[in-house]
């Protein structure tokens, strides 16, 4: 056990102080505003010294929300986000909400409680081997040894967060160290802007200009703005090198909205005839996983360029020309000023590439649009994303949080400004909305946030619908309701025919507008597609946080879910 008192009742003393106090003065140095949490009796103490912080503690129905929570609000406020969770059963609920910061590079730190040292192997209440299971998902994963190291192993926890590409760490503290108290003189508390070095790394400076050369002679060049963008503040950068370079830009995960809808360097549906006719291909903070396919989607004739934080990442799955590590926004600025003045006559070169891809993107539109404009009922998922699109603002930060709903809309809704729009990252961790859209509007409560459910994600975190009512957050929520898995239904029946299509996979038919309504939000039943927009417009004037039910048709699927690899 922790040297120092085994006094743990009443107020802080000026000459002693207790592991959870420390803690909280670790967390607020951090500059961590709110916890996410479910209480627990080895936790408690935190709570107390975040009341002493000012730090605001959220308590959620399930741990999984905590940690999806503390992801979310990394991910908008570009700081760590923190999770509390109690031992055992609190800390292996959180698992899937640190997996799927770990496989979308957000930081986070989850602390979790843990038996005390004097009870260790004795079999005490909620006691699980915690750091040997979180290892392999997190950066870093430790325990707390002693009181006087909370505060420095709080610390730790978050500066390895940054670590390469960002990512959670995992901290348990024993509740008797949590608990005692120590001679302040005996704590570490690392000072604020003290302890973490700049992860700004501009790349090699003879790769940044040859970087910079390929982008000057090539003449048919594309680039693609991914997740890291958005993570490393590079819109400026990336924004600059595109206009300054005439390069036609794409965008993935967190990094739409890097450019405007409408732009003359933004596309969206042409990305697969751009890959396969470019020249020379820049994929920024992307990794060559399923998204990509592995990197076979890019044509093997084209010179291909990696920019990304993580050196293990770099030529992962497919070979690339040339490999930068490094921040996106150094690197993209650095490559821009050494193109400076460099591009003389390969701009008109550019303008045919430019009206080429043009062309494709207004052909896929095209064969797109009757379904956009679809009055058929039940309700086309086309048409529902369609009108989702045109009701967002400029001030609309847009979550997706589903299997095929979502997959339709990643091709149609376009967010107006970057770090708009969020999705679970490539885990596709169904039942990330609820908890994103708490994160994003306790983070931003200027903003409109806008989350589109699948019926089937919706129902896994959908409790803590509750949780937003209860703390006031309001937000637009609609529910793409097929009372389906239709992702894996789509699956199940290209491979086992249609007589085995439902098995598994089949939901009841839910009305989640009355399941708002019982909590005290806003809900609204839609099965008319001239219903949608009304229905919209009135969750946004409620000031509740709100659910739309919105009956679509089960038997359309996403082309994104229909070319799936998994069902190849």
């Amino acid at each position: 056990m922790s040297e120092g008192s085994n006094d743990t009742g009443g107020t802080e003393s000026p000459d002693l102080i207790s592991g959870g106090h420390l803690v909280a003065q670790a967390l607020k140095a951090e500059g961590v505003e709110v916890i996410y949490t479910l209480c627990g009796g080895h936790i408690i103490d935190i709570y107390d010294g975040c009341a002493d912080q000012g730090i605001d503690v959220i308590d959620v129905r399930h741990e999984q929300v905590a940690a999806h929570a503390a992801d979310g609000y990394a991910r908008i406020t570009g700081k760590p986000g923190c999770a509390v969770v109690t031992a055992g059963p609190g800390t292996t609920d959180a698992v899937t909400g640190v997996a799927n910061a770990f496989r979308a590079e957000s930081p986070l730190v989850l602390i979790g409680g843990q038996g005390a040292h004097s009870q260790h192997k004795m079999g005490s209440l909620q006691d699980l081997p915690h750091v040997d299971m979180m290892a392999p998902i997190t950066k870093f994963a430790a325990t707390v040894p002693d009181t006087a190291r909370a505060a420095d192993m709080v610390s730790m926890a978050f500066r390895e967060c940054y670590h390469g590409a960002p990512g959670p760490s995992f901290l348990e503290i024993p509740r008797d160290v949590l608990d005692a108290r120590v001679p302040r003189e005996r704590a570490r508390v690392p000072e604020p802007g003290k302890y973490r070095a700049s992860t700004r790394q501009a790349g090699d400076p003879e790769d940044v200009e040859r970087l910079a050369d390929l982008l000057v002679h090539a003449e048919r060049p594309a680039i693609l703005l991914g997740s890291q963008t958005w993570t490393t503040r590079a819109t400026d950068a990336a924004v600059e090198l595109v206009r300054a370079l005439d390069v036609p830009a794409y965008m993935n995960g967190a990094g739409r909205g890097t450019l405007p809808p409408g732009g003359p360097h933004h596309f969206q549906l042409s990305r697969r005839y751009a890959f396969a006719n470019a020249d020379v291909i820049v994929v920024v903070g992307t990794p060559f996983d399923f998204r990509m396919g592995y990197g076979k989607r890019l044509s093997a004739q084209a010179t291909v360029v990696q920019i990304d934080l993580d050196y293990r990442t770099v030529g992962k799955n497919r070979d690339v020309d040339l490999g930068i590590v490094g921040s996106a926004d150094a690197v993209l600025r650095a490559v821009t000023e050494a193109a400076s003045g460099r591009l003389g006559g390969a701009a008109d070169k550019r303008k045919a590439w430019l009206a080429e891809l043009r062309t494709a993107e207004q052909t896929a539109l095209d064969k797109r649009l009757p379904q956009l404009r679809s009055d058929a009922s039940p309700i086309h998922p086309y048409r529902l994303v369609s009108e989702i699109n045109e009701f967002l603002t400029e001030d609309s930060i847009y979550i997706g949080d589903g299997g095929d709903i979502v997959t339709f809309s990643g091709q149609v809704v376009q967010p107006k400004a970057p770090g708009h729009w969020m999705d679970p990252g490539p885990l596709g961790t169904l039942g990330v909305g609820v908890p994103f859209a708490m994160a994003a509007k306790q983070a931003r409560p200027d903003k409109e946030i806008v989350t589109l459910f699948g019926d089937g994600a919706f129902s896994l975190t959908g409790w803590d619908f509750e949780t937003l009512v209860r703390f006031g957050l309001p937000f637009v929520g609609i529910v793409g309701n097929n009372s389906s898995m239709n992702q894996i239904r789509y699956g199940q029946r290209a491979k086992y025919g249609v007589q085995r299509e439902r098995i598994g996979n089949t939901l009841g038919d839910v009305p989640y507008d009355q399941f708002a309504r019982m909590l005290g939000g806003h809900g609204e039943e839609v099965r008319e597609p001239d219903q949608i927009r009304p229905a919209l417009e009135r969750a946004r004037e409620s000031g509740k946080p709100s659910l739309i039910n919105v009956w679509i048709d089960p038997d359309a699927y996403a082309p994104g879910t229909m070319n799936q690899t998994m069902y190849k």
